[in-house]
């Protein structure tokens, strides 16, 4: 295995605030801790062996990858839940760990027999933990590999905040800990999250790494441990390296142990899984063969039989309780801390050590041989206490005095704030981007209990983005105040950036993946830590595609944040196609958890931020609502596509009408007559040409319409929701697009317009069944002027009105060769 060499601690750790140390665990209560992770290895089997052999999938799909994975944590685990975690402390459980976390849970009395009895069926216990989909205590979801864990780190951030800003009320901080596979460091979200927690100088965070040498495929490289420990000391992390176990240190300590563990320091990783999964026999026969006659080493392995030598090759420090908690509860102090748990794949079970046994599956006899090991009855597979040797009620007694067990519910509530009315700029031209940063300016000057909860963040494109006016007034986040030395030294600049505790802005560096888990973790805040934040994150629409993953987990846990993308389409057209998006509006429309909207003009984006700051509140129950169908009651988060291209504003106040209109997805900028020939439906900046077109049409075509569409998002899911309702019994379910296009004739015809891909907008002949043209982008874009690139791509008013002609029966649009 690979070698342990020693590696100091740095001075920042050293001089970091104390935390105070628990008291040490009696030795009885090592030996109840051992019982439970006894029972906690059982249940987990058990679960996954009911899934996959008592109750097999139609499917035919195993679950294998629980069944080592999850063994190699069970003694970590039941060191952190039965010891050292406090109410306040937040777990991001490894993914395939699930079945263990639910075991303990179960233990706890916070998980359904039921529920495990349905592990990985409909409605049961989730495969993977899911802070949504199960019923368990789950802070963090998990499950595509990597995030989990920066996301610990990003929440210790918002922890900080909240504490900070005084929101906490007497709530202690508490830790945010990760456990870690060693193969999720390969992804590299996990090292951009630590570049960033080195920035913002992370505290309270603890990655726990399961380091049993073993990826889905295979065993990993030999001197992986030295370079994590490097990785992590560099960005000011202690690092805790706890591979020997207490049996493998109290034969070190016995004449020969020297030899012993220089071999073990130096059996490659590949090896040493190998003897693993053979047992006794050949450890004894390897060692004797590498160390020969040596005496004292030799008589070492001599005096232990075939199963105790294998107990003590595998006594590594992530399976030793006690080795665990001497070295958690030896912290004290509130730096990150990495702390690197060499295990075995699969411990305690048949197939521990083999380079395949991610996928492998204990047979129904192996599961036999481990009920009889256990001393579990036929029957009582699911019995807390059974098969261990102390009495019910003393084990019950324990679970009910553990540290973690006490404080009640861990998810807060934290009333929704009051959103005051958001008036548009008077600019008479003004882009919606430029709209943005004004309206949020506004709400900096003024005195709301919103503006103050409002935490904004962007990695590292705050000004081109629009932010620049709120950071002026409200200030960057950090743990010290930093005074801007420009204004110190008397440098004019447009922007006076301080740093204090009391800021409102967190500056991220330039990593997508870094921006998404920021906004999870600041729009968990009101659950996690009782204090409800508005977060407002603003990038470069394109790049939303470099950090989806992160977005979609923000998203399934629930979060609830504002996500501004700008800019957006080929608008920005100089910059050519590295910043421009087309397939952005159709993510919009299909992530899940979050509202898509793209408004034209100012006034609309005005009434879509009042609701966006409502509607990140909400978190009700119910139907969807009759007048969209559409479930608002839950909330959600939102996405504003928005645009650099400065639009004249029309002059106008919006009805009631409009203003539910435009929230609930479209309105009609101008009415159609009865005899409608043509309608053209617009989303977003192309709305000009959309404008233009529709005069020349309606020049030799019957009631022309021009529908604003500012969510094709929440259109659609509006009509697919009405369509289910109605199939389930609600005859008169009707949505707002049906609603809006009911009265169009069969023969008018539809051509839809965005600066994003066609398809966005293309459904909206089937609402109705009419004649559709959609025009859109396709294809990635390039350098030129605006013009040039919409007449390139379609997008112009010549193009509008071509569209318009094929698709409406007539004599030919005069205009069509004019424009």
């Amino acid at each position: 295995m690979d070698r342990h060499t020693s590696h100091p601690t740095s001075p920042a750790v050293l001089s970091a605030p104390l935390c105070p140390r628990p008291a040490p665990p009696s030795a009885a209560d090592l030996a109840i801790l051992a019982e439970l992770e006894r029972k906690v290895l059982w249940l987990a089997s058990w679960m996954i062996h009911n899934a996959n052999h008592l109750r097999p999938s139609t499917d035919g799909l195993k679950v294998g990858g629980h069944q080592a994975s999850s063994a190699s944590l069970a003694a970590i685990m039941s060191a952190l839940y039965f010891h050292v975690l406090r109410p306040e402390d937040r777990v991001a459980v490894k993914p395939h760990a699930s079945p263990i976390f639910h075991a303990i849970q179960y233990l706890f009395g916070r998980q359904t027999r039921e529920r495990l009895e349905n592990f990985r069926g409909f409605k049961g216990a989730q495969s993977y933990p899911s802070r949504t989909k199960d019923a368990d205590d789950v802070d963090f979801s998990t499950g595509s590999v990597g995030l989990g864990v920066a996301q610990t780190l990003f929440a210790s951030l918002a922890q900080d905040y909240v504490h900070a800003h005084g929101l906490a009320g007497d709530r202690p901080k508490g830790r945010m800990i990760a456990l870690v596979g060693d193969a999720e460091l390969d992804e590299g979200n996990v090292f951009e999250a630590l570049l960033e927690g080195w920035k913002h100088e992370v505290r309270n965070t603890w990655w726990i790494i399961d380091y049993n040498r073993q990826s889905l495929d295979g065993v990993v490289r030999e001197g992986l441990y030295e370079r994590f420990t490097g990785i992590f000391e560099a960005m000011g992390w202690q690092v805790v390296v706890l591979k020997y176990g207490t049996l493998q240190q109290a034969a070190f300590a016995e004449p020969g142990g020297a030899a012993l563990k220089s071999w073990i320091d130096t059996c490659p990783n590949a090896e040493y899984s190998a003897l693993t999964f053979q047992g006794g026999a050949a450890w004894r026969k390897r060692l004797m063969d590498d160390l020969g006659d040596q005496g004292e080493v030799s008589a070492l392995i001599a005096r232990r039989s075939d199963a105790e030598l294998s107990a003590l090759m595998t006594n590594l420090g992530g399976h030793d309780i006690a080795a665990l908690i001497a070295a958690f509860d030896a912290i004290d102090h509130d730096r990150p801390v990495a702390f690197l748990c060499y295990t075995v794949k699969g411990f305690g079970l048949p197939l521990a050590g083999h380079k395949d046994n991610h996928a492998g599956l204990m047979t129904p006899a192996q599961m036999e041989a481990l009920r009889a090991a256990m001393g579990v009855g036929e029957g009582r597979e699911w019995e807390p206490f059974e098969g261990l040797n102390r009495p019910a009620s003393e084990l019950a007694a324990f679970l009910a005095r553990v540290p973690f067990a006490q404080g009640g519910p861990r998810r807060f509530t934290d009333p929704a704030l009051a959103v005051p009315p958001l008036a548009p700029p008077p600019n008479p031209v003004i882009s919606t981007q430029a709209g943005f940063g004004l309206i949020l300016q506004d709400l900096a000057k003024g005195e709301s209990a919103l503006s103050d909860r409002i935490v904004t963040t962007s990695p590292d494109v705050t000004v081109s983005t629009n932010l620049g006016p709120w950071v002026n007034r409200r200030g960057l986040f950090a743990h010290a105040a930093l005074a801007d030395v420009f204004k110190r030294e008397r440098i004019p600049s447009t922007f006076a950036w301080e740093f204090s505790p009391k800021g409102q802005h967190l500056e991220l560096g330039i990593a997508e993946m870094n921006l998404f888990l920021t906004l999870s973790a600041f729009g968990l805040s009101h659950s996690l830590f009782g204090a409800r934040l508005v977060p407002v994150g603003t990038l470069y629409d394109p790049f939303i595609c470099r950090g989806l993953d992160a977005l979609n987990y923000a998203c399934y846990q629930d979060a609830r944040f504002i996500l501004v993308a700008t800019p957006s389409g080929i608008t920005l057209a100089p910059e050519g196609g590295a910043h421009q998006s087309i397939s952005t509006p159709l993510i919009g429309m299909a992530q899940d958890g979050l509202a898509a909207f793209e408004p034209a003009f100012v006034d609309e984006l005005a009434v879509l931020m009042e609701f966006a700051f409502d509607y990140v509140q909400r978190d009700g129950e119910g139907v969807g609502d009759e007048r969209n169908w559409l479930r608002d009651e839950t909330g959600g988060s939102v996405y504003f596509r928005l645009s650099t291209r400065p639009l004249e504003q029309p002059k106008r106040v919006l009805s009631a009408a409009q203003k539910r209109g435009i929230v609930d997805g479209a309105y009609w900028l101008r009415e159609p007559g009865p005899n409608c020939e043509v309608v053209v439906a617009v989303q977003g900046a192309v709305t000009p040409e959309a404008i233009a077109a529709v005069a020349l049409i309606a020049e030799d075509r019957r009631d022309v319409g021009l529908l604003a569409v500012t969510s094709a998002d929440r259109l659609n899911a509006g009509w697919t929701a009405a369509a289910r309702a109605r199939e389930r019994g609600f005859a008169g379910a009707t949505s707002h697009v049906e609603r809006l296009l009911e009265p169009l004739p069969r023969h008018c015809g539809i051509v839809s317009v965005i600066d994003g891909h066609p398809a966005t907008l293309g459904w909206l002949g089937a609402v109705a069944g009419h004649r559709l043209r959609a025009l859109g982008v396709e294809h990635f874009g390039q350098t030129g002027t605006l013009s040039d690139l919409y007449a390139h791509y379609g997008l112009d008013t010549a193009a509008i009105v071509a569209a318009a002609q094929a698709i409406s029966p007539g004599r030919p649009l005069r205009h069509l060769k004019a424009v």
